[in-house]
């Protein structure tokens, strides 16, 4: 082990904002052994997995999909769609970043036990467990990540990652094969069988003994021993609930079809690891009833405690404070924003109705004249189409072309290329007027619980149908009729489409798709899911061409995929250095 290495982790963290965990200050290389006596110092091994969390950030690869463009042909996700992916051109590479999470967190595990917490013994193996715990947790997850984005087939063989359980120094033998995705899965579920023993299901403060686990009543602990070690002062650290709901997505991903075979998890298996969390959080009802626009619930999120989520989010990022840097991003010209993301005529074709039914229905009854009448209100929620108002002073954005404004479709390089604007994810009352600038708190979240009930709707679907339950309390169809009330979906007519199609599980399964495209789109789901489904790759990204009132449906950018592409590469790099590593087949 390259005893620089615990510099390198301080000097992240430093970077990340967190320089007041280490005491004293790291001026010079420190030695290994130092982290025992210094347990903020070792704290700085576990820290370096959660700042690398690939959830930290918005990736925006929708703009590398059917849902959306960038207006920025320099834009990372403008390249891969449009033919120049490769296994050393990859912006959606994990492999450096997961495996170097993984290599600190083996190193953690390893020393974790000698590390001094506490003076007193008892309390000292409670930092212990936990900070197990969350390694092993973060382990699993990193896992995850690396397999949604290198596992692949190879020659016939579906393999995952090296899986490296123990600490790595210059000694090792760094040239190891791919384990296959099986066993990758089956550690990743071992880890996190393991991380939940160690962990609680939340952090909250107790104050009652008998809400303390017997394993730690037995060895004395009390109610502030415990608080001090799994209370809420530990919020946003990886709990038994999160790991719940990592274990629901990872089994979703080797459930689907491009990963199925040669695996043993069911989609019965990926249901019921949804369930777990569903059930936690009060099954169907549970759903929240603001959740649709949970990026710009204004006073929900300004009134947020420390460590606090609302209803919808399972796990967040921590606020940082007043930011514009998104809107800045994003917004219109008119409103001082650069339009990066403009989503495609592809996806506001897929909301329906506000009856329901999708809009190539004759039930629809939809006019190409007045595209945006009687619509899904999610459109306009998430989507700027011409003539919303957005932005701090309700300013009106014309996107036709004879529009006057620089909003237009094509006017400028910030202009829109499509003909729309995201609106998802943006505070609508942040100003970027020069003259009267004002920034507002954002919320992050690592996981949606409407992610979660979404992946039980398309498992529990493909395991027993639309309606059926597998031994649980709800059914596929159950949960897609709650999340498209909440939407404001079939109010005036029961959604009659729902009711047609829940006895037929292909049009279930297309309308769950559907759902998860509308609910998720602009979170970065849309790239892995389109792969998983081993669905169409292609689909040419199109425009909204408005002119004296008409409107044009225009060709805006080819997608350049080949068929092997629903799977991403290794690494050129490590290509060539190991060659024990085989490449995933065409790359």
């Amino acid at each position: 082990m390259n005893k620089k290495l615990v510099y390198v982790v301080v000097v992240l963290v430093a970077a990340s904002g967190c320089s007041d965990l280490f005491e004293p200050a790291i001026r010079n290389n420190r030695d290994l052994s130092d982290i025992h006596d210094e347990p903020k110092y070792a704290a700085g091994l576990l820290y370096n997995g959660y700042t690398r969390l690939p959830t930290n950030g918005w990736s925006f690869s929708d703009m590398a999909t059917d849902n959306a463009v960038s207006n920025d042909e320099a834009n990372a996700y403008y390249t891969v769609a449009t033919g120049q992916w490769a296994s050393n051109n990859n912006p959606l590479n994990q492999w450096t970043n997961s495996l170097a999470a993984i290599q600190y967190l083996n190193v953690m595990l390893r020393e974790v036990d000698m590390v001094k917490f506490s003076d007193d013994p008892v309390i000292n193996q409670l930092f212990v467990e936990r900070t197990k715990g969350e390694a092993y947790g973060l382990r699993a997850l990193f896992m995850y990540h690396l397999l949604q984005a290198h596992g692949g087939d190879a020659n016939g063989e579906l393999l995952g990652v090296p899986i490296v359980l123990e600490p790595e120094d210059p000694s090792s033998d760094f040239n190891q094969p791919r384990a296959t995705f099986e066993a990758c899965m089956q550690q990743l579920y071992s880890d996190v069988e393991t991380a939940l023993g160690l962990l609680p299901h939340d952090y909250e403060d107790v104050s009652n003994v008998s809400a303390i686990p017997a394993k730690y009543t037995s060895l004395g602990i009390g109610i502030s021993e415990y608080n001090r070690v799994f209370g809420q002062v530990m919020r946003l650290r990886l709990s038994g609930r999160i790991l719940r709901a990592v274990r629901a997505q990872a089994a979703l991903l080797a459930a689907s079809p491009a990963f199925s075979h040669g695996n043993t998890t069911t989609w019965a298996d990926a249901a019921n690891y949804a369930a777990e969390v569903i059930d936690l959080n009060g099954g169907i009802t549970g759903l929240a009833p603001n959740g649709v626009t949970w990026y710009d619930n204004r006073n929900e999120i300004d009134g947020l405690g420390s460590g606090v989520n609302p209803r919808e989010i399972l796990w967040r990022t921590n606020i940082e404070g007043t930011s514009s840097t998104l809107e800045a991003q994003h917004f219109p010209p008119t409103l001082y924003g650069a339009g990066l993301l403009n989503p495609t005529q592809n996806l506001v074709d897929a909301f329906p109705m506000a009856n329901g039914y999708p809009i190539t229905a004759e039930q629809a009854q939809y006019n190409d004249n007045t595209p945006y009448a009687n619509r899904d209100p999610r459109l306009q929620q998430f989507i700027i189409v011409n003539g919303s108002t957005a932005g701090a002073n309700n300013t009106a954005i014309y996107t036709a072309v004879d529009g006057g404004t620089n909003d237009g479709l094509n006017r400028v390089e910030t202009s829109t290329r499509t003909g729309y604007y995201m609106r998802k994810l943006l505070r609508g009352d942040v100003n970027l007027n020069p003259t009267s600038v004002n920034a507002q708190r954002h919320i992050k979240p690592h996981i949606r619980y409407t992610e979660i009930y979404l992946i039980y709707a398309e498992a529990a679907n493909e395991a027993w149908g639309p309606t059926a339950t597998g031994g649980n309390n709800y059914s596929a169809y159950d949960v897609i009729k709650a999340i498209r009330q909440r939407a404001g979906i079939g109010l005036d007519n029961g959604d009659a489409y729902l009711e047609s199609v829940k006895a037929d599980q292909a049009a279930m399964r297309e309308l769950i798709r559907n759902e998860r495209r509308l609910e998720l789109c602009f979170e970065g789901f849309r790239f892995w899911d389109l792969r998983r489904w081993k669905a169409n790759l292609t689909e040419t990204a199109k425009g909204d061409h408005i002119e004296n009132g008409n409107h044009r449906i225009i060709d805006v950018e080819d997608r350049v995929y080949r068929d092997f592409m629903i799977y991403g590469p290794i690494p050129y790099s490590e290509i060539l250095k190991f060659s024990a590593l085989r490449q995933n087949n065409g790359w």
